[in-house]
C-alpha cells in the first residue's frame, strides 16, 4: 500500500493556501461560483437541466440505484459476520477515541437527525393517504396488496415504507463509505480522502488528475448537501417561529436564521471533533428524548407501542423484497422515482460527507463493532422517532372525530405544506397551550442544533479532504468555508434556486455511486491482503489479540 508521502508534496507549505492543497481549494471554490452563477442567473433554465438529468436517470438506472443499494447492504452484512470483522481501523493496538454514547450521538445528528425531524409526520402521513394528488399512487405497496382504504392494515404499510426509506439500505450507502475511508485512512495511512479507497483500482494515480476529480466530486456533494438541506430547512425553522412568536416566516426570516446558524456552526468546526461537534451531538440526543416523550406520553402511549413492535416487524419480514421491488407501471415508475429512487440518491450524494465524518470518529474501533454501531444504532432510533411523530399523526386520523382521514394533518401534507405538518400535529397532541409551545419550541430548537451539526460536520469534511486528509485542517479554511456554506444558501434562497440545486444534487448521485462501487471493490481486494486476517498458526490469533481460528474454519 501507499505510503503517506504521496501528498505531502502536493500540500502548500507556505503562501495564502498553506496546509490546503492549492489546486484542489482553487478549483473547489470556481467549481462552487459557477454553479451557484449559473443556477442564479436563470434558475428555470438552471432547474429544467437538471430535473432533465435527474428524470432520465430515474426514468432509465432505476434499477442500477437499486442493484447499488442492494449489494452494498449485502456486503455490510458479509463484513460484519466475516473473518474480518476483528481488524480494526488503525493500529492493532489502537482503540476507540470516543466513548459510546458520544459516538453514537455524532453518528445520529450528522447522519438522520434533521430529516427525520422533518420528514417524520409528513412521509408516513403521505403513505397513508389515499387521494393520489400527484399523479402517481400514494403507496403503491399497499395498494397492490388491495389494502386501498385508510385503514390500520394501511397505516402499517405506511411507517413500512417510511423505514425502508431511513433504513438499512440507506445506511449501508453510509456505512461502507465510512469504513472505506477509516479502513485506509488509519489502517492503511492513506489520505483521509474519498481517493484513497481506490488504491487498490487505480495505484498511485490516486494523487493524479482522477484522485483530484473524486474529491472535488466529494466536495460538490458536500456543499449543495449541506447548503440546500439549510436553506430548504429554514423554511420549517421560520414556521416554527411564527407559531411561538408570531414573526414572519418569510425570506427575511429565513436568511437571518442562516446567518445565526453558519456563525455559530463555524465557531463549533473551529473548536474541533472533540468539542463543539461532540457537545452538540450529545445535547442533541438528550433534547431529542425529550421531545420523544412528550410524543409517546402525550399521544396513546400503549397504542404507539403496539404499532411500532407491529410495523417494525412488518418491515424486517419485507425489507428484502422491498430492496428488490422495481415498478412495472407508468404510474407506480413515477412513485419510485420521486420517492425510494429519490432517497437512495439523497443518500449517496450525501455519503461522502457523512462517511468522511464516522470514519473520522471511529478510529480505533474494528469493522465488526463499526458495523454493528453504524447499521443498527442510527437506524433503530429513526425507527422509533417516525413511529412516534408518524404514529400520533396517524393515529390521529384514524380516529378523527369526523370520519377517517378529516383530523386535518393528511390535508396539511397534501397541501405540501411539509413544515407545518410537524407544528401541526404538536397542535392537536393536548389542549394544554404551555406544553404545546413548550414542545413546539423544542422542535424548533432541535432543528437549529441538528442544522449546526451537520453545517460544521460538513465544513470539516470538506476542508480534511481539501487538505488532504489532515484530520486537523487549517482553521481559516474551516472559518472560509463554514460561512462559504452559508453564504451559498443564502443566495440561492433569494434567487429561488435551491430546489434546482437540490436536484443537481441528487443527479450527482450517479456518478458517485460508481466511485463507491469502485471503492467498495478495492476494501474487499485490500482486506483479503491484509495481514490481520490470517491466523498465525503458532499463537491462532490475528495481530489485535483477537482468536479468528473458529471463524477462519468455519
Amino acid at each position: 500500500m501507499g505510503s503517506p508521502d504521496g501528498q505531502n508534496g502536493l500540500v502548500a507549505t507556505k503562501g495564502p493556501m498553506k496546509g490546503l492543497h492549492a489546486g484542489m481549494g482553487i478549483a473547489a471554490k470556481a467549481m462552487i461560483v459557477v454553479f451557484v452563477v449559473f443556477t442564479v442567473l436563470n434558475v428555470d433554465f438552471a432547474n429544467g437541466i437538471y430535473s432533465a438529468v435527474r428524470g432520465w436517470i430515474e426514468a432509465t438506472l432505476s434499477w442500477y440505484y437499486i442493484s447499488a443499494a442492494l449489494i452494498l447492504l449485502f456486503v455490510c452484512f458479509y463484513l460484519m459476520f466475516s473473518k474480518f470483522g476483528a481488524i480494526r481501523l488503525g493500529d492493532d493496538d489502537s482503540r476507540p477515541e470516543f466513548k459510546n454514547f458520544s459516538w453514537f450521538a455524532m453518528l445520529f445528528s450528522a447522519g438522520v437527525g434533521i430529516g427525520i425531524l422533518f420528514f417524520g409526520v409528513a412521509e408516513p402521513i403521505f403513505y397513508f393517504d389515499n387521494s393520489g394528488g400527484f399523479g402517481y399512487p400514494n403507496n403503491p405497496h399497499a395498494d397492490t396488496m388491495g389494502v386501498t382504504e385508510m385503514t390500520m392494515q394501511r397505516a402499517v404499510s405506511a411507517m413500512r415504507v417510511t423505514y425502508f426509506h431511513w433504513g438499512f439500505h440507506g445506511w449501508a450507502i453510509y456505512v461502507m463509505v465510512g469504513l472505506c475511508l477509516a479502513y485506509f485512512g488509519f489502517r492503511k495511512k492513506l489520505p483521509l480522502t474519498m481517493r484513497s479507497a481506490l488504491y487498490p483500482v487505480i495505484g498511485e494515480r490516486i494523487y493524479g488528475p482522477i484522485g483530484h476529480a473524486v474529491d472535488l466530486l466529494a466536495v460538490f456533494g458536500t456543499v449543495f448537501g449541506v447548503a440546500t438541506s439549510l436553506g430548504l430547512g429554514v423554511t420549517q425553522m421560520a414556521t416554527g417561529l411564527n407559531v411561538l412568536f408570531g414573526v414572519d416566516p418569510g425570506i427575511t426570516t429565513q436568511i437571518i436564521l442562516i446567518a445565526v446558524i453558519s456563525v455559530v456552526a463555524t465557531l463549533s468546526a473551529v473548536s474541533g471533533v472533540g468539542n463543539g461537534i461532540r457537545i452538540i451531538s450529545e445535547w442533541n440526543i438528550w433534547l431529542s428524548i425529550a421531545l420523544l416523550a412528550f410524543f409517546l406520553f402525550a399521544g396513546p402511549t400503549k397504542w404507539l407501542m403496539g404499532f411500532f413492535v407491529t410495523s417494525l416487524g412488518d418491515y424486517l419480514w419485507n425489507v428484502i423484497p422491498m430492496g428488490f421491488w422495481t415498478a412495472g407501471t407508468e404510474e407506480n415508475t413515477k412513485w419510485q422515482g420521486s420517492w425510494t429512487i429519490f432517497y437512495w440518491g439523497w443518500w449517496i450524494s450525501w455519503a461522502p460527507f457523512v462517511g468522511m465524518f464516522i470514519a473520522r470518529i471511529s478510529r480505533g474501533r474494528t469493522i465488526r463493532e463499526f458495523m454493528v454501531g453504524v447499521l443498527f444504532v442510527p437506524t433503530t432510533i429513526a425507527f422509533f422517532w417516525l413511529c412516534m411523530f408518524g404514529g400520533n399523526a396517524i393515529f390521529m386520523e384514524l380516529n378523527a372525530a369526523g370520519g377517517t382521514g378529516t383530523a386535518g394533518i393528511s390535508d396539511i401534507v397534501m397541501a405540501w405544506n411539509l413544515p407545518g405538518a410537524l407544528y401541526g400535529t404538536i397542535e392537536r397532541l393536548t389542549d394544554i397551550g404551555t406544553l404545546q409551545w413548550v414542545a413546539s419550541a423544542l422542535a424548533t430548537f432541535l432543528l437549529a442544533t441538528w442544522f449546526i451539526t451537520s453545517s460544521d460536520s460538513g465544513t470539516l469534511v470538506i476542508t480534511t479532504m481539501l487538505s488532504m486528509g489532515d484530520d486537523n485542517p487549517p482553521i481559516r479554511f474551516r472559518i472560509i468555508w463554514g460561512m462559504g456554506e452559508g453564504v451559498v444558501a443564502a443566495a440561492l434562497l433569494l434567487a429561488g434556486g435551491l430546489k434546482a440545486l437540490q436536484t443537481a444534487s441528487i443527479a450527482a448521485a450517479l456518478p458517485i455511486s460508481v466511485i463507491m462501487m469502485l471503492m467498495t471493490y478495492g476494501l474487499l481486494k485490500s482486506l483479503h491482503e491484509d495481514s490481520a486476517a490470517v491466523v498465525d498458526p503458532d499463537v491462532d490469533k490475528a495481530p489485535d489479540g483477537t482468536s479468528l481460528a473458529r471463524e477462519l474454519r468455519a
